[in-house]
């Protein structure tokens, strides 16, 4: 069953929906539409029982898109994610899938009954021009209270953290938003030039730009990223066990 282009496997991450309620910029991804396929609980939670009978895998992540477009998906692979103890159960959103304040906090006490113990919450100067920052808010205030372990606003950063471009200004006064309530930051991610962000942003890159820090080495693969469609190491989870996906796996497709 070894696979040695999959022997330093230790994480999973689960591209829930591509679907989207933000309108931003700086995406890689591209324009968003705000409904669409998204990642069946049921298969994904069976693939992460699955894949940790033959991989220690110490963290799990779910994204979109906006992956609380279907929080009961999410739920569901972080339950299966709790219940086989991997340790780190994270979630990055954008914290705007609805306007219903009742929504907003059942939400939130969904995500920490699931078991999600780490969630990183989208904001700054981009998201935040079309996605309103008082939702946003009462979305990180919930998920306080819900008794979330780690909530931290996750900022995406033009140039560097470091440049005092204007985007870059608007988004330290955002995240003293989010300090005010109690909410901590992360390190967030510095903006590659692909989709929206070459598009629209293509200006700030021309002395030079961020690769992307999301490809991964195919002959050395350490991330097992799938995709809503259930793709993931060249088939499908809907048509195959995952564990002959990983038996057969092979970078140039012949195995």
């Amino acid at each position: 069953m070894a696979n040695p282009y999959l022997k330093h496997l230790d994480r999973i991450e689960f591209v829930v929906t591509y679907a989207c309620t933000g309108g931003c910029r700086h995406c890689s991804e591209g324009d968003h539409t705000a409904a669409g396929a998204h990642i069946d609980g049921n298969a994904a939670a069976a693939l992460v029982e699955r894949v940790t009978r033959l991989y220690d895998i110490k963290s799990l992540m779910t994204f979109g898109g906006e992956p609380l477009l279907y929080p009961d998906a999410v739920c569901k692979i972080h339950a299966a994610a709790r219940d086989v103890g991997i340790p780190k159960r994270q979630i990055i959103t954008n914290g705007f899938f609805t306007r219903d304040a009742y929504k907003i906090a059942e939400v939130a006490r969904m995500l920490c009954d699931a078991g999600v113990n780490d969630v990183l919450v989208s904001a700054d100067a981009f998201h935040q021009e079309t996605i309103p920052l008082d939702i946003v808010l009462r979305f990180a205030a919930e998920l306080l209270r819900a008794g979330i372990e780690r909530v931290r606003v996750h900022p995406a950063w033009l140039v560097s953290a470091d440049d005092d471009n204007e985007y870059n200004v608007k988004t330290r006064e955002i995240i003293a938003r989010f300090n005010d309530i109690g909410v901590g930051e992360s390190d967030g991610n510095v903006i590659f030039p692909e989709g929206n962000a070459l598009k629209y942003l293509g200006e700030y890159f021309k002395d030079g730009a961020p690769e992307n820090p999301y490809d991964d080495d195919p002959s050395d693969i350490r991330t097992l990223c799938v995709e809503p469609d259930g793709s993931v190491l060249g088939g499908s989870i809907y048509e195959c066990d995952i564990t002959e996906l990983i038996e057969r796996y092979s970078p140039n497709g012949q195995r």
